[in-house]
């Protein structure tokens, strides 16, 4: 084609056909010109497609961790809530005091607690890519909120309630208890004794005090995830 044109232009030359000659090199330009703006057109379409189906792809793996994440909160809530509800009623017998056994099963639920690991891999990905190639303004903002926001109140409440177990039970447990299980039992060696020391109770009511912290903030980092999916499946349809 480029061989053509330059024959083309030859030619004219050498018949002397000067502004014909300024009209086919205009053209050409135009020609070229046009050219160029159709391959940049057809390259940002290219780029248009691959950001979409990146944000398509990143936004459904974000929304598969978000899930995990809601189930994982939702158990550990369910448990947090129970603890508080357990520590009430064990304060109430104690008050009463009444120290069957029940309480030792119930102690069991109220100190043990579960460890929670956001799944934050494909949130990883998109701010390694960059956060604007979410095209929602507000889905960009919510999720900045709650993987640094939310999350970062989330991890706090629950390391509270890590090392009130460390600093505070775990002495208790070596010395007051007679028998101890992971989220089934603590046995005093002397329940009338453990239970009227004022040093005990103020430690349930410290720690239900954690606890009902880390109950707010699991409710807000569930309430988050729920209107950041919401946001998903809008952008996805």
């Amino acid at each position: 084609m480029i061989k053509l044109f330059r024959n083309i232009r030859k030619n004219l030359l050498a018949e002397g056909k000067t502004s014909k000659y300024l009209k086919y090199a205009i053209g050409e330009i135009v020609l070229v010109v046009i050219g160029i703006l159709i391959a940049l057109q057809i390259n940002n379409w290219n780029e248009v497609r691959k950001a979409n189906i990146f944000e398509h792809e990143i936004l459904n793996l974000i929304d598969q961790n978000l899930k995990i994440d809601s189930a994982s909160i939702s158990i550990e809530l369910y448990k947090a809530k129970q603890a508080n509800e357990l520590t009430y009623r064990l304060l109430e017998k104690v008050s009463q005091k009444d120290y069957n056994d029940s309480l030792n099963f119930w102690m069991g639920k109220i100190i043990s607690f579960e460890r929670f690991k956001s799944q934050s891999s494909a949130f990883e990905v998109l701010k390694a890519k960059g956060i604007e190639n979410i095209s929602n303004k507000k889905l960009q903002l919510e999720l900045i909120s709650y993987y640094d926001e939310n999350l970062f109140k989330l991890y706090e409440s629950l390391n509270d309630v890590l090392n009130s177990f460390n600093t505070d039970w775990l002495p208790v447990i070596k010395t007051d208890f007679s028998d101890f299980k992971w989220t089934e039992y603590c046995i005093p060696i002397n329940p009338q004794t453990f239970f009227e020391k004022p040093s005990s109770i103020i430690l349930f009511k410290l720690y239900k005090d954690n606890r009902a912290g880390q109950v707010r903030k699991m409710e807000s980092a569930l309430a988050k995830i729920s209107e950041i999916r919401t946001l998903i499946k809008k952008g996805l349809k």
